[in-house]
């Protein structure tokens, strides 16, 4: 049975294509699903049926026509699951390297959604049949926190704050290199590259505002630790600003293969070295302020570790030029 789902645009979304917004809500999900429902005229804007290339203003109310849910795509599979934090309306996981969120082509089994169908259930209602729960997605080589959402209710009131910019994110990395600055912004726009169209680019044609903040924690080795609190969630963004930026992650095969090898052996990583370590957001039905976080993982902990034994110490904090 088709379904509406109604949301009304918030001020830091004012000026965003239909069909880029429409990509942001869980129940949609991709541009393409986006087009295909505008452009089959399941979609209005303040009662009026509207093109892929409309923009959007603050407070646009939008009525999204989803069709009857099909077969769920994920196959329950008793996968081991880090949970963080768990109550009647969402859940936080501990994602681990390697592990892809979603079923997608080329990685149907072994991804979270397969895991989290075999412990919650079919999650049926609760976003894309595809990919139950799922409010927000961390790549397969990124570890950390992971929020999945358990009721209808709980998935649009994460997604809504996603979409206003009050969810807070904090990510740990290793990068390449020592930083000129204890602290900064880079503040630079982010879209397809002009010709990879696999990777994103700060050289895109269309790129979108991206704009990600720093601190340098420690000073090692051929490498700094960084906290990374990005305030726009692009694709990739931490990863493209941080190559831009001359500092690409350590084990970052996309962004920063071209710099791998002027760095030395001890700067060998099988993956970017990124975490998602915490995340800030309004619980969907208290609405107090909820802080989960994620440990670093065994195998950046074994990287920090050889890297402050080749400094003969623990590391230097903060910047030194």
């Amino acid at each position: 049975m088709a379904r509406r789902v109604e949301v009304v645009v918030p001020t830091a979304a004012a000026g965003t294509r239909l069909d880029r917004f429409l990509a942001t809500i869980p129940e949609v999900g991709t541009r393409s699903q986006a087009k295909r429902l505008i452009d089959t005229g399941h979609v209005w804007v303040d009662g009026a049926p509207r093109k892929s290339a409309h923009l959007l203003g603050a407070g646009a109310r939008l009525e999204i026509e989803l069709p009857a849910p099909e077969r769920l795509a994920a196959e329950p599979e008793a996968l081991p699951l880090s949970v963080l934090y768990e109550d009647a309306d969402l859940l936080a996981i501990d994602k681990p390297p390697g592990m892809v969120v979603h079923p997608a082509p080329g990685a149907r089994r072994g991804t979270v959604v397969n895991a989290l169908v075999h412990r919650l259930g079919a999650l049926a209602g609760v976003g894309r049949p595809d990919r139950p729960g799922i409010v927000h997605r961390l790549d397969r080589d990124t570890s950390g926190v992971l929020l999945v959402a358990r009721t209808p209710a709980a998935l649009e009131a994460l997604a809504r704050q996603f979409r206003a910019r009050t969810i807070e994110k904090v990510y740990l990395a290793v990068v390449r290199g020592h930083l000129a600055a204890a602290s900064g912004t880079i503040d630079r726009a982010v879209g397809r590259h002009p010709r990879e169209r696999r990777r994103m680019s700060v050289h895109s044609r269309r790129g979108r505002a991206a704009v990600t903040r720093w601190t340098a924690l420690e000073r090692l080795p051929g490498a700094t630790l960084v906290r990374l609190e990005p305030e726009t969630g692009r694709t990739h963004q931490l990863r493209v600003h941080l190559a831009a930026a001359g500092h690409p992650i350590v084990g970052d095969r996309v962004y920063g293969a071209r710099r791998a090898g002027r760095a030395g052996t001890s700067l060998a990583f099988p993956r970017q070295a990124l975490h998602a370590a915490e995340i800030r957001f309004d619980h969907p039905s208290s609405g107090a302020r909820t802080v989960v976080r994620a440990p670093l993982p065994p195998d950046l902990e074994q990287l920090l570790a050889m890297l402050r034994q080749a400094s003969g110490g623990t590391g230097k904090s903060g910047h030194s030029a």
